[in-house]
């Protein structure tokens, strides 16, 4: 037979937790918009020289195909070079996550209200349940 297990968390732990929660979303979402900025900086950089690289092994170059536009008068040129990982520039990741304004809005508005009912509380630790909800925030 399994046993339930009891976790007590001081209130007063919770709710600092939570406001540093608060303003780390805040401070994300207002940072998203000039780290978006810098990401696509470093990726058009990332594809200029990852067409230099390319231009430069074409004489390694498999299975040309191209495929020649009218109505806008492009030629497209596809073609494999045969290479191992970390030979060729590698392509920049995003360091941050995007949050969408109405995904914000709920986590934030989930918190504030998280916050508000706990400061008005008596209690001096948090049950389980009320854990179980705010979880995810922390």
């Amino acid at each position: 037979m399994t046993r339930a297990i009891t976790v007590k968390v001081a209130t007063t732990k919770v709710i600092k937790a939570l406001e540093t929660r608060l303003a780390t979303l805040e401070k994300d979402y207002a940072s998203q918009t000039a780290n978006e900025a810098k990401f696509q900086k470093a990726y058009e950089a990332w594809k200029k020289e990852i067409g230099k690289w390319a231009i430069a092994n074409f004489s390694k170059a498999e299975n040309l195909r191209t495929n020649y536009r009218n109505w806008n008068n492009t030629l497209n040129v596809d073609f494999d070079i045969i290479t191992k990982e970390g030979s060729f520039p590698t392509e920049p990741e995003k360091d941050f996550e995007v949050i969408h304004q109405h995904s914000y809005r709920e986590m934030k508005e989930d918190i504030t209200n998280a916050l508000t009912i706990l400061k008005m509380t008596d209690e001096e630790t948090v049950n389980a349940s009320t854990m179980k909800q705010i979880a995810k925030y922390l």
